[in-house]
């Protein structure tokens, strides 16, 4: 082969030209041989060239002893998950180290690769092949395509057609891309007109991580100079002008129909005489004069190939076209050797391209047709073991509905048995579609999409398939409240939307208590409830409810669902036995029961986070990491990251945490969680420490909107010091009370254990309010609360709202208490909220203020806290402690002074004049001036200096 980095077009694996297409080519190996890991996309309609590169690239890049393994989706295919993955790694054999080297979670794809399940290690003993390729069985797979990958790279996979992809399929190829192994690259195929719902390929939004390369590559038609370049070395020697441009009409630039029609004009007998050019202008035209040069058998067997519509092995379609062995080699050399059929694999053939496939099929007369499809399905039905899905497509096709429906559910069922449950849903909605189907064929088919919707990687589209599911008419009552409650928890934690909780009401009256098992599910899930439709107590009396349901049912997966809303409310009230319900829970049995621990050590983690017991909450994050393989539950996933972003913040590792939050928004780009009440806490706090008021406001207010929420008490405070921080106490109350009523919330739930700063922002708004006897009994009333629970951080906030109480009569009293808020705050690893005391401390104590703000002021600068910093320092120069340098300036020159590096860097935050002068404490004249010289100091302007910022990623929004 030619080299393709020299700009001349040259002959490629196909033997026809390569054209036109010279760029691409050299930046997908550019790509692919430099920087690995990497990841390729190239898009492109049906026939713009996508294979055609990829096959050029490939061979290039075998040249360059990479090892290329190749897989490819297909429009009409049998249930496997992962299909197009593992047909690529079918030939990974000879490549494998000895089996001793590999790493033992490759063992999980021994199910999957029966061929190569000497050269793969045993696979786990609890794992079968259903399990591997199901619920979180897909995130053992993909740790072991990493693992193989590995292990015989420096390697390329490439997936072509990804927009005929399952969900399991695309799920593994996004995890993959994700955390690519190192020294390989991934290179996928796609047409994005044909991409389901609109979706981005990966099913979410990609970007890639640090440390991958990439490349986008989309094809565009190709032009006349490409087009006449391939002309020359087809035909010889330069092309007339006239012909050029009739080939160019003809195809539209569509190199699939520009090599059909060279391919005919080659063998034509007028050559490249335009006159010989009779060939009309559609590919289908163009492929029916090839075919009717065909003998009879060959024509028969290109008949079968394009009725069975995924390439097959020779004996498969000599048998579908109604030919012995002999006559259908013959058959298959005839259809290869006129260009019609191509070899796709070691023993499968099929069309070159999905478009000429639909012209020949287009082109059969209906009769004809229909007797080659009865052939065709005769022929799967005998096939062990059959193929379902081609089977059910043959037989709707066939106008056989009653047993299309009987088929079509068989296929389904497997389909979800082997997770393939793209597959499944697919077959699953044509059923449902079906008039006059008996309740007892509706109920099943729509609780089985309920249940591939609620195991899918696409929440909202999971959420219209149940919400369409739910208007079919029919429906037994008991399979409607199941489908229902599934709709409403998908709500509520995946899509962050609390009408879910009323779909799960309706559910429970839909229901009643006929069924106990599902009644007891829908009551567990409001025994759940995080809003304020339910106090604490009646949740406790709907969880006992269940628990009576339960009473008679022997079930041994039906108990564990109850147990998740008990440890909920639970830990809720901060309940002291939480350490010993954590150890009690069962750490082996069927994945119902482990997938119940999930959840419980899931809740128990965010109590301890919300209480204040750190180091608990990160240790069950850690075991529930390690769970994940075994739970089968990755919408706990965004959970995890997002309670290891707060505990990252709380324990001052602010730039960890914001990095957390930048791989949390890539990971989960759709993900509520994102801008929900906790991480709204801890960007709105971080933006307010910097200064940032405006987009701390914009951030707490934008959580607000959901409602009221337990894991909204930080937003609520953080807006309402807002207020406070502009001498408004007016507006913090009615932040802390109208119309939400957090306050009256709190109380209702009975969360007084929890510790975002809810009750000391609201003790200090009364007594800025002047309304003290209140702010005195909010604060009995906290300590009351709290007594026998186990809420350390409740405790340090009630050491300060005593200080706040005290303040004003006994300074002496209120600097001990902050003191003791400060040390309680240390001892549960926050330093932020512990500098925060620390200074209260030191402005209480006049005599002592100076050198108390020392610690605060140098923990504030430590974590980026800004404005705090400057609120100390502003105090320090108001107490005379801080003089004027009498020398004058000191000469930085070019360089940034500190004041001037904190300038810019909230400049690059995109904050205004305004807004750094109140996280500053300067006047904004002064500010202005600050401004003018950082700007002229970085050559730069404000505009540019934000954009180049956001271009970095950012360091402080």
């Amino acid at each position: 082969m030619d080299d393709p980095g020299d700009g001349r077009a040259f002959l490629g694996v196909h033997g026809l030209a390569f054209a036109g297409r010279e760029t691409e080519l050299r930046a997908l190996l550019g790509t692919v041989s430099g920087v690995r890991p990497a990841v390729v996309l190239v898009e492109g309609e049906a026939g713009i060239g996508k294979s055609r590169l990829v096959a050029e690239a490939s061979a290039v890049l075998r040249e360059r002893h990479l090892r290329v393994l190749a897989g490819a989706c297909h429009p009409l295919r049998e249930p496997l998950a992962y299909g197009p993955v593992i047909d690529a790694l079918r030939r990974i054999g000879p490549w494998l180290p000895p089996v001793e080297r590999l790493g033992a979670s490759a063992g999980v794809l021994a199910p999957l690769l029966p061929d190569l399940a000497g050269a793969l290690p045993a696979p786990p003993p609890d794992l079968s092949p259903e399990v591997s390729v199901s619920g979180a069985g897909r995130f053992w797979v993909v740790s072991a395509v990493r693992t193989v990958l590995e292990a015989v790279a420096p390697a390329v996979l490439v997936v072509e057609d990804v927009h005929w992809a399952d969900e399991a399929t695309r799920e593994l190829l996004l995890l993959l891309a994700r955390d690519m192994p190192g020294d390989v690259a991934l290179v996928l195929t796609y047409r994005g007109e044909e991409l389901p719902g609109g979706r981005p390929v990966l099913g979410v939004p990609f970007r890639r991580p640090p440390g991958t390369g990439g490349a986008e590559l989309r094809l565009g038609p190709l032009g006349e100079a490409e087009l006449r370049v391939m002309a020359r070395e087809v035909l010889g020697g330069d092309p007339a002008p006239a012909l050029v441009r009739t080939l160019l009409e003809r195809s539209g630039g569509l190199p699939l129909v520009i090599e059909e029609d060279l391919i005919t004009l080659a063998r034509s007998p007028g050559g490249a005489d335009t006159a010989a050019l009779r060939v009309p202008r559609s590919l289908g035209e163009v492929l029916a004069e090839r075919t009717g040069r065909l003998g009879p058998d060959a024509a028969a067997l290109v008949d079968a190939a394009a009725l069975l519509a995924v390439p097959a092995g020779a004996a498969l379609l000599a048998e579908a076209a109604g030919l012995d062995e002999e006559r259908g080699d013959a058959a298959l050399l005839e259809a290869l050797d006129a260009a019609v059929l191509r070899q796709t694999g070691p023993d499968t053939y099929g069309f070159g391209h999905v478009l000429a496939r639909e012209a020949v099929y287009d082109a059969l007369p209906g009769p004809v047709r229909n007797r080659t499809r009865r052939r065709v399905l005769e022929v799967l039905l005998a096939q062990d073991p059959p193929p379902l899905v081609q089977i059910a497509h043959h037989t709707r096709a066939l106008g056989d509905r009653k047993a299309w429906l009987s088929r079509a559910r068989a296929a389904a069922d497997q389909a979800t048995a082997v997770g393939d449950t793209g597959t499944a849903a697919a077959l699953l909605n044509e059923i449902i579609e079906q008039p006059d189907l008996t309740p007892r064929e509706l109920a099943h088919a729509a609780w089985a999409l309920s249940y591939t919707a609620s195991v899918g990687t696409e929440a909202a589209t999971t959420v219209r398939t149940l919400r369409r599911i739910l208007t079919v008419a029919g429906l037994p009552e008991e399979v409607r409240g199941r489908i229902r409650t599934s709709l409403g928890g998908l709500l509520i934690y995946q899509v962050g939307d609390l009408a879910g909780e009323q779909e799960i009401v309706t559910a429970l009256a839909e229901v009643g208590d006929g069924t106990p098992v599902t009644s007891a599910r829908i009551l567990s899930y409001l025994g759940l409830s995080q809003t304020d439709r339910f106090t604490l107590a009646e949740q406790r009396d709907l969880v006992r409810r269940g628990y009576d349901l339960l009473a008679d049912v022997e079930s041994r997966n039906a108990r564990p669902i109850m147990d998740v809303a008990r440890i909920f409310l639970q830990g809720v009230a901060a309940d002291p036995a939480l350490p010993e319900v954590l150890a009690a829970l069962p750490r082996d049995g069927e994945v119902p029961v482990l997938q119940a621990t999930a959840f419980s050590v899931c809740s128990i983690a965010e109590t301890w986070l919300c209480v204040g017991h750190d180091t608990r909450s990160a240790a069950a994050v850690e075991e529930l990491r390690s769970m994940a393989p075994r739970t089968h539950l990755p919408m706990l996933d965004p959970y995890l990251d997002t309670f290891r972003v707060v505990l990252d913040w709380q324990a001052g590792h602010w730039d960890e945490a914001e990095r957390g939050l930048a791989e949390l928004d890539d990971r989960h780009p759709d993900n509520p969680l994102r801008s929900g009440g906790l991480l709204a806490a801890v960007r709105g706090l971080t933006a307010a420490a910097r200064g940032l008021t405006a987009q701390a406001a914009a951030l707490f207010d934008a959580a607000l909107t959901r409602g009221l929420h337990l894991d909204l008490f930080g937003a609520a405070a953080g807006r309402a010091r807002l207020h406070l921080a502009r001498n408004d106490p007016q507006a913090a109350w009615r932040t802390l009370t109208d119309p939400l009523d957090f306050l009256g919330f709190l109380d209702r739930k009975e969360a007084w254990g929890y510790a975002w700063d809810l009750v000391p922002t609201a003790v200090e708004t009364l007594l800025a309010l002047d309304r003290v006897d209140e702010a005195r009994e909010l604060t009995e009333r906290h300590a009351t609360s709290i007594e026998g629970r186990d809420a350390p951080g409740a405790v340090a906030e009630q050491h300060h709202c005593r200080g706040l109480l005290l303040a004003a009569t006994d300074p002496e009293a209120a600097t001990a208490a902050f003191d003791l808020a400060a040390a309680q705050w240390t001892d549960i690893g926050r330093p932020y909220r512990a500098a925060l005391a620390a200074e209260r401390a030191a402005r209480t104590d006049a005599d002592g203020t100076e050198a108390r703000l020392a610690a605060p002021t140098a923990a504030f600068e430590h974590l980026g806290a800004t404005s705090d910093a400057a609120r100390c320092h502003r105090a320090l120069r108001d107490l005379g402690r801080q003089t004027p340098n009498l020398r004058g300036r000191t000469g930085y020159g070019d360089r940034l002074s500190p004041r001037e590096e904190q300038i810019r860097d909230l400049l690059a935050t995109g904050a205004t004049n305004k807004d750094i002068a109140a996280a500053l404490f300067l006047s904004t004249r002064t500010v202005e001036n600050h401004v003018a010289r950082v700007l002229t100091k970085l050559r730069t302007t404000r505009a540019d200096l934000v954009r180049t910022d956001g271009q970095h990623g950012g360091q402080h929004g």
